[in-house]
Order: structure tokens, then C-alpha cells, then sequence
């Protein structure tokens, strides 16, 4: 779980301090990667399935107004927003599949993400999946990233696991979507959410943490120190007003 200091939104559920919104039922936002052992996901590949799959579900019909997720989307959102990646090979996978939710896929990556379920309330199907051991490496180093589209950028001074690395990018995915008006999610959607997820040079990554962009701070509950930063959501649209005098 994280949260994003954003100064004209004093409780933004990204920011580490007690807020009122620690006070409100916590919710938390499944997300299940499928890593079987002969043949697991390149890491990239995996991170930018995850954070499509946040943008999914925050944009599909169900989620929203009369929808038979939008209650449970609005708690969540009311509240912190976590989100917890475990894995699923085999007949975890398929049991998860099972589940109310959607599936999301990249390259050759597959993520599953259901609506959002109580803290401590998990449907067994998910429960017992494991968190810990998602380590996932890339072949060879990703490409630039794709003209146009938005980049998550991730900290070249924070280890993670790829399973919080994953959680991280949804994060940063999520805090662009919230930044953007109707019509620019509208159009993002439209074309299929795309993205990439780059880890940058520490002299970029210094000037990207300067540049007005939406940054994710994590709360420091699992892996990294509390305030660590950890992702740059860069979205043409917001670089265009993060440029603006």
C-alpha cells in the first residue's frame, strides 16, 4: 500500500500521515498474478499488466455509478487505497479465474483483478495464495518506452519484489487516472490504456520527482522505509501541465 503527497489534496489516500480516511472501513484491491514455474512472466511485462489492470477495473461499467461493483469501488476509494499481488499457478489459477473479476494480458503475462474485498475478509480462492516469492526477472533490458503513451517510472534507489513492484505501478497507474479529466481517461481508455513501466538514471529520476508529476510515496507497511518514493506517473497530459509556467 501506498500514498502520493499531493499538496492540494490534503487527504489524498496516498499520503503516509493519519487521515481521516484511516478511520473508514479498509478495503483492499486483489490483484493475482499467474506464474507458472516452467514459464513466468518477464518482470516489465508483468508490472505493466498490473497497472493496466488497475486502469480496467477503475474504468469498467461495473465500478461505476449503479454498477454491482461501484459500492464496494467507492468504499475502497473512501479509504486507503490498497492493493495486495499474490500468485496462482495451475488449479490456483484456474479456482481464481472462477472468481468474479477480470483478466488482464500482456506480452505473455496474465493478472487477475477483483473488485475489492475487506481487509481482513479475502474469499478463501485467494487467501491462501501465497504474497511472498513473486520474483520475476527480464530477459533483456525493455526497450524505450512507447511513443505517446503514459510512463510509470519507477525508483532506481528502491529494491521491491516484483509482486510490490506490481502493487507500485498500480499505484502510480491509478494516481495518473485520478489527475486526468473525463474526456483525457476517456481517450486513454479508448486505446487500450497504454503504457510502459521504465526505471530511470538517477539524474531523471531526480528531476522527475521535481517535476510536478504524480509521485507515489509508500506508507511502509511491507519491503521499503515509510515516504520512500517510489513511482512517477508521467502522462502526456499531465507532463503537458506539469510543463506549463
Amino acid at each position: 500500500m501506498s500514498d502520493n503527497d499531493i499538496p492540494e489534496t490534503p487527504d489524498s489516500p496516498f499520503r503516509h500521515e493519519q487521515t481521516a480516511r484511516d478511520e473508514a472501513p479498509q478495503f483492499v484491491l486483489p490483484l493475482v498474478v499467474h506464474i507458472e514455474k516452467d514459464a513466468p512472466p518477464a518482470r516489465t511485462d508483468a508490472l505493466e499488466t498490473a497497472a493496466r489492470a488497475v486502469l480496467v477495473m477503475l474504468s469498467d461499467e461495473r465500478s461505476l455509478g449503479e454498477g454491482e461493483w461501484a459500492e464496494t469501488m467507492r468504499l475502497w476509494q473512501d479509504a486507503r487505497i490498497r492493493k495486495v499481488v499474490r500468485r496462482a499457478r495451475g488449479g490456483e489459477w484456474r479456482k481464481a479465474s472462477a472468481l468474479p473479476g477480470i483478466t488482464v494480458t500482456g506480452q505473455a503475462a496474465e493478472v487477475r483483478v477483483f473488485p475489492p474485498v475487506p481487509l481482513d475478509g479475502w474469499p478463501k480462492e485467494l487467501a491462501k495464495l501465497q504474497v511472498s516469492g513473486t520474483d520475476l526477472d527480464d530477459p533483456r533490458p525493455p526497450g524505450p518506452a512507447a511513443a505517446g503513451g503514459a510512463v510509470l517510472w519507477m525508483s532506481p534507489d528502491v529494491g521491491m519484489s516484483a509482486g510490490k513492484a506490481m502493487a507500485q505501478a498500480g499505484h502510480g497507474a491509478q494516481l495518473a487516472w485520478w489527475e486526468l479529466s473525463e474526456v483525457e481517461r476517456k481517450a486513454w481508455q479508448a486505446a487500450g490504456f497504454p503504457l510502459s513501466v521504465r526505471t530511470p538514471e538517477a539524474g531523471r529520476w531526480r528531476e522527475l520527482t521535481a517535476s510536478g508529476l504524480p509521485i507515489v510515496r509508500d506508507a511502509g507497511f511491507t519491503e521499503i522505509a515509510p515516504g520512500s518514493c517510489t513511482v512517477v506517473a508521467d502522462h502526456p497530459a499531465l507532463r503537458r501541465r506539469a510543463a506549463r509556467p
